[in-house]
């Protein structure tokens, strides 16, 4: 009656999401290959290949690298995101910042040095066409 045989077998990828909560403080380096959210403080070193959320009462001092991230919440410090980085209304962001594409809500502070790393690989590409174009011409 019940067989594993009728039973579709279905692949479900699941996302490691780590949380520090309101009212948490963390001081350290954290490495990690899953998303973090941020409603609480970090400061020190966040590395991770997933998201990093900073939820809007959470705050991040320090260094943080990651592929993407969201930030509603304040952060200060050297930012590093390799593919989007989406700034709410209500975050605050100082520091240095490299990204990959950016998105800013209308509202948010954002004080920053900031470094478009797709922008200056298009912007390159362009000019090598145009020499290789010159030579042949």
């Amino acid at each position: 009656m019940f067989s594993n045989k009728d039973k579709k077998t279905e692949k479900i990828k699941i996302m490691d999401r780590n949380v520090v909560a309101k009212n948490t403080t963390i001081v350290g380096d954290i490495k990690s290959d899953g998303d973090f959210r941020i409603d609480g403080t970090l400061e020190g070193t966040l590395v991770t290949n997933g998201r990093v959320i900073i939820g809007a009462e959470g705050f991040i001092k320090g260094k943080v690298e990651a592929t993407n991230a969201d930030i509603e919440g304040k952060f200060s410090g050297e930012l590093s995101v390799s593919n989007t980085l989406t700034i709410k209304a209500t975050a605050d962001i100082s520091g240095d910042v490299v990204i990959g594409k950016l998105s800013i809500e209308p509202g948010a502070a954002f004080n920053a040095t900031c470094n478009m790393k797709g922008a200056i690989k298009e912007l390159n590409a362009t000019n090598d066409k145009k020499r290789r174009s010159e030579k042949t011409a």
